[in-house]
């Protein structure tokens, strides 16, 4: 493993103009971990930014399969990285070591997956209409239309995947995939993570000839509002809290020239039980909520903070089978003391609240965090009120019992945009309670039947997004491959001759992709 320096990485080059931030610290112990890390100035975040801007014609006129070529090398970068890697995570980070191990599977898996759907084209979303000149009254001229990259794209690790929505996470694999180059703004809470896959990344980019300046990373607090308003950057992709997030969207609406911001912001995720399941299983549910609201420290953006339940005896017995499952649960320590900190901050607004009682958890003290579990009235939720809007992030839930159907449609009307909700039902609940799907596509990117929240697939047909402020722009996901649109925009062109087209719009269709051809979808050539 590479000796960790803190130095920012611009246009190919370490850069340390600026103060010393702080070092890395170990999580759960809190002494020093690595080498001091140093703040970026102004000027290096300019550099940066322009040294994205200048890699930007190069890379986004290489061929799809050279960039796959890129994607591929950076897998096996991520997968060579061995337990010396594992352990620095482990320690920043407070994770376990077979959760880093399938987070940089998962990690280099997403830079395959991306590598993939270069080679297979789709991504291009190649329309042609052509001419018709003898069309009355008027000919119609020409027309080809096909996707290119929008341009250098500042990407914000989050906090909770130090892999997977960090460094070579899915914002960075996506934007690389769209042609973008990246300026990435590193986490403070685990920086030697960053560093050693920043170094991965790049000996990827020289082993396949990639131009300097595709990728960069900076340190440092307040450099994030000079990269989005940077004129160089014109994207943004960010996983954070709700105020961050909003920040970075208000920054890039006031430019001069305003950028788009995909941002993932807060989300409560709730799980409607239905009154067949409870009859059927209910001790199973109650474990296994359990276990989802825990994982990991309830620290998933999917982590589900509402659970919802139509009054009864059995729902009731419910509640205190998951009170008893949660009283069990032992503490966990968290990414990093401002997590823990913002966990006491969110469980002490519960716990003043006089619409909400406390119903199981040990009292939150000292440096872990104690699962909690709490119960509310259903009118905060009619009435719109704050507390239960706002993610609380880390493993605590709340219960609402509602009186009957109708209040159970009423009181998901009253919930802002979620990443996901969960059904929880027999096959009768299904069709007594049918009008629910309906419902919550109008709320949530993600609706799960019998299943737990806390896991995304990466793959195809994954959507991890959802209506305000799940996201800052419902039209996109974060995870799977659809993530790529973020970074794409749509250019058409008019009359052009056969060997001025892009090869994704020639007639001969040299890449042999899938395209819309006078409306019709056909993968062939054209006469």
């Amino acid at each position: 493993m590479t000796q960790i320096l803190g130095h920012n990485y611009i246009g190919g080059q370490r850069s340390a103009e600026g103060s010393i931030i702080v070092k890395s610290v170990d999580a759960t112990s809190g002494e020093n971990l690595a080498a001091d890390f140093y703040q970026a100035t102004p000027s290096e975040v300019d550099r940066a930014a322009k040294a994205a801007a200048s890699a930007y014609p190069t890379f986004r006129a290489l061929s799809a399969e050279r960039r796959g070529e890129f994607l591929d090398a950076i897998a096996d970068e991520l997968d060579a990285l061995g337990d010396d890697f594992v352990a620095i995570v482990c320690r920043e980070t407070a994770l376990p070591a077979g959760r880093i191990q399938g987070e940089r599977g998962r990690t280099s898996a997403q830079m395959r997956l991306f590598a993939k759907v270069l080679r297979r084209g789709d991504f291009y979303a190649a329309r042609i209409d052509r001419a018709l000149p003898d069309r009355t009254p008027l000919p119609r001229p020409d027309l080809r239309q096909y996707r290119i990259g929008l341009g250098p794209v500042a990407v914000f690790g989050a906090s909770n995947f130090p892999l997977a929505f960090s460094t070579a996470g899915g914002d960075t694999a996506s934007a690389l995939a769209a042609g973008c180059p990246v300026v990435f703004k590193a986490h403070s809470g685990h920086m030697a993570t960053a560093e050693l896959v920043a170094d991965a990344l790049l000996r990827a980019a020289e082993r396949t000839g990639m131009p300097a300046g595709v990728f960069n990373m900076i340190y440092g607090s307040g450099v994030g509002e000079a990269l989005v308003k940077h004129p160089a950057i014109q994207a943004v992709g960010f996983t954070g809290s709700l105020h961050g997030g909003r920040a970075l969207c208000d920054m890039a609406a006031a430019r001069p020239l305003p950028i788009p911001v995909f941002a993932e912001m807060s989300s409560i995720n709730p799980v409607i039980i239905l009154p067949q399941a409870l009859a059927v299983r209910s001790a199973n549910i109650a474990r296994e909520l359990a276990a989802s609201v825990v994982q990991g420290c309830g620290q998933f953006c999917t982590n589900p903070g509402l659970v919802v339940g139509i009054r009864s005896a059995a729902f009731s017995a419910f509640i205190q089978q998951l009170a008893a499952q949660i009283s069990e649960q032992p503490a966990q320590t968290m990414l990093n003391a401002g997590t823990l900190r913002s966990y006491g901050k969110g469980l002490n607004a519960l716990l003043k609240h006089e619409r909400i009682a406390h119903v199981a958890g040990q009292a939150q003290l000292g440096n872990q965090a104690q699962p909690q579990l709490f119960k509310a009235d259903v009118s905060l939720l009619l009435e719109g009120d704050e507390v239960l809007q706002e993610e609380v992030f880390g493993p605590t839930t709340v219960v609402i019992e509602v009186a009957d159907q109708a209040q159970l449609n009423a009181a998901l009307n009253g919930l802002r945009g979620q990443l996901t909700a969960t059904l929880i039902g027999e096959e009768a609940d299904f069709t007594q309670f049918s009008e629910l799907t309906g419902l919550l596509e109008q709320k949530v990117g993600r609706i799960l039947l019998n299943g737990y929240p806390t896991g995304v697939e990466v793959c195809d047909s994954m959507v991890h997004g959802g209506p305000y402020p799940a996201t800052s722009d419902a039209r996109g996901t974060s995870v799977g491959t659809l993530a790529i649109d973020r970074f794409l925009r749509p250019v058409c062109l008019q009359n052009y001759p056969d060997s001025l087209l892009p090869e994704a719009l020639k007639n001969a269709n040299p890449l042999g992709i899938q395209r819309l051809v006078d409306g019709q979808f056909t993968d062939r050539a054209l006469g």
